[in-house]
């Protein structure tokens, strides 16, 4: 699960470059966390980013 339920970021992917410049794929997921949050009066679990998370865009339980 490398999904905002909040935000939408999810895995994005590229390449690693080395010394030599030969490449590689890579992937770099978001740092989520499964976290109880409050939706409409109840709670929630969701999994959010860490950046929705500092930024108080979700309310935790």
């Amino acid at each position: 699960m490398a999904k905002c339920e909040c935000c939408g970021k999810n895995v994005h992917f590229g390449n690693n470059v080395s010394h030599s410049h030969r490449r590689s794929n890579h992937a770099w997921n978001s740092n989520i966390r499964k976290v109880r949050c409050k939706v409409n009066g109840g709670t929630k679990t969701m999994h959010v980013c860490t950046r929705c998370l500092r930024s108080n865009a979700v309310e935790r339980a």
